[in-house]
């Protein structure tokens, strides 16, 4: 795989540009989205929660949107890595290219997302008053453990949904769920003990929590802990691989 991505490295850098500036194509202000989003999310959440539903956590504000902007990075690549292969089946027919380069530049371009969206994180930590601790010198492993689990995920739902179209759907029911079943909203504390081996099987609930952990905690997440996210999400790239390169053999005669 490596071998085949670095031959076809600047295709895989022409595609991860076209993902990410086709996401603001002909909009006025461009990348500025990337910026305002967030922003707008930021205000709603410290409107609504706070003032309104009158939620009882210290900086309710922060402790949400530190989980929320994760869970967009992921819910994000996974909707549109799903029908990567499919929309590209034109070209697909025509020109011979490492297939996989389609569910990493979506990926890849999110991430980029991600990481401008993150400076409106940092900006309001400063201003909220949480501030900036020593802990977020672990934020980048973090991310590299989302990238690899995300990865895998991305190789699953763009193979499978060349045979299955109804996987786009099934994602956007699933969504809704991974949602609730995830910390967002809520502390993990307050996952009642008999539903916790249910909710702890979900990689993404450890990852968000970890970024709690880091930037409103403030606290150096368990070293053990992280080691065995990141073999969990080794294991989801692994097997999202070889699922994709056993689907690819018929992504021509499917699309």
């Amino acid at each position: 795989m490596f071998k085949e991505l670095y031959k076809y490295r600047e295709f895989l850098k022409t595609s991860v540009k076209k993902e990410f500036r086709g996401k603001y194509k002909k909009s006025f202000l461009g990348v500025l989205w990337s910026f305002l989003n967030p922003l707008c999310q930021l205000l709603i959440y410290a409107l609504v929660f706070p003032f309104i539903l009158r939620v009882d956590v210290e900086n309710y504000t922060m402790f949400l949107i530190v989980a929320l902007i994760p869970w967009n990075f992921f819910n994000m690549t996974l909707l549109q890595s799903a029908a990567s292969i499919v929309a590209n089946g034109g070209i697909i027919k025509k020109v011979y290219f490492p297939r996989i380069i389609l569910p990493i530049s979506v990926v890849t371009s999110n991430l980029i997302s991600f990481l401008i969206t993150f400076i409106i994180v940092l900006v309001a930590l400063l201003l909220s008053g949480i501030g900036i601790a020593s802990s977020i010198f672990m934020l980048p492993v973090i991310l590299l453990i989302q990238y690899i689990f995300q990865l895998g995920i991305a190789f699953i739902a763009s193979s499978i949904t060349v045979y299955v179209r109804d996987i786009e759907y099934i994602i956007n029911l699933l969504t809704m769920l991974l949602f609730y079943m995830c910390p967002i909203a809520y502390s993990a504390d307050m996952i009642p003990d008999r539903l916790a081996p249910i909710f702890n099987l979900n990689p993404l609930l450890h990852i968000i929590n970890y970024y709690r952990e880091i930037l409103y905690y403030q606290r150096i997440p368990d070293v053990s802990g992280i080691l065995t996210l990141l073999l969990v999400a080794v294991i989801f790239l692994v097997s999202g691989y070889l699922i994709f390169k056993k689907c690819e053999k018929r992504f021509a005669e499917e699309l």
